[in-house]
């Protein structure tokens, strides 16, 4: 049995027996109460490139400026929520849905979601894109080299894909596709983390998603 065979999968109900439910407050008064405009910044790159480092010190920064803000971690998602699925593409493909539309909840919210997720394919990347919409998706690439994310390996996974105890691992036998497209490319193997920050608040003020604070 493959191990897209092998993960289990509820079956969907079918959409007549499915009733979307009017509720009397929407995101606008969610988020005029917090004074912010929600998105969502979907951080994506290779295994040790620098997401959550980044993603991690912009929440910080959003948090001290007084946004409310939340940090979706492609790890903590597998530990818990996503604990069913392996590393297949149909279950990167589902990993990935599930973030966008936790990440699509909390933007109704009101809240400023980072997302630090691998995401190595295109097609899945678009896809979250359309669960948001894209109004309120900015896609940030962390942009490093492969051999530099490999040298880094903060979690001895390369080392363990080299060696054949991890399979499907993205860059040595799964592939990643760098956005063709995004909306900032973060250098993170020639700048510090800090100047990965300052360039999506710069962003987020240029989109008019931040006011001046």
């Amino acid at each position: 049995m493959s191990e897209a065979d092998s993960t289990p999968h509820s079956t969907p109900q079918p959409e007549a027996e499915i009733h979307l439910q009017s509720l009397l407050v929407n995101q606008a008064q969610r988020a005029a109460l917090m004074g912010q405009k929600p998105c969502v910044i979907w951080i994506t790159g290779l295994s040790g490139a620098g997401k959550s480092t980044l993603a991690n010190l912009l929440e910080a920064r959003l948090i001290a400026d007084g946004r409310h803000t939340y940090l979706i971690d492609g790890d903590n998602l597998r530990y818990r929520l996503n604990r069913d699925l392996g590393f297949s593409d149909r279950d990167r493909a589902e990993n990935i849905r599930r973030a966008a539309e936790v990440a699509r909840l909390m933007v109704d919210a009101g809240l400023i979601v980072l997302v630090a997720l691998i995401s190595p394919l295109q097609v899945d990347r678009q896809l979250a894109r359309e669960v948001l919409g894209y109004d309120d998706f900015i896609e940030v690439f962390v942009n490093v080299p492969l051999e530099v994310a490999e040298a880094r390996d903060p979690k001895g996974l390369y080392k363990k894909a080299r060696s054949g105890e991890i399979k499907h691992f993205t860059g040595i036998d799964s592939p990643y596709e760098a956005p063709l497209h995004p909306d900032l490319v973060v250098d993170a193997h020639h700048e510090l983390p800090d100047v990965g920050v300052r360039a999506v608040l710069d962003l987020l003020l240029q989109r008019g998603l931040l006011d001046a604070r």
